[in-house]
């Protein structure tokens, strides 16, 4: 079964991975895989819980922008593909 953790979930749990507990008692107790506990590691090591909000409201804002681009380019194209044509 698959868990969704919060940001903040996952930083506590990085936190208890730095405070010496080894990696194998710690992906057990949590019910994680060790590439997941990799993963987090290097997207959130060395952050605290109000980065990891910022980070994803970024990540959002950065998907909309992109989306945005995208919509304005296609409509671009269309526009020249009409312009372009001989009447």
């Amino acid at each position: 079964m698959r868990k969704n953790f919060s940001e903040s979930q996952i930083i506590s749990i990085l936190r208890e991975g730095e405070s010496g507990i080894s990696i194998n008692d710690l992906v057990r107790t949590h019910n994680i895989a060790k590439s997941t506990y990799h993963k987090w590691k290097a997207k959130y090591g060395g952050i605290n819980v109000s980065d990891a909000t910022k980070l994803k409201a970024l990540e959002q804002e950065n998907s909309k922008l992109k989306r945005l681009v995208a919509d304005l380019s296609l409509e671009a194209i269309a526009l020249k593909d009409v312009l372009s044509k001989k009447w």
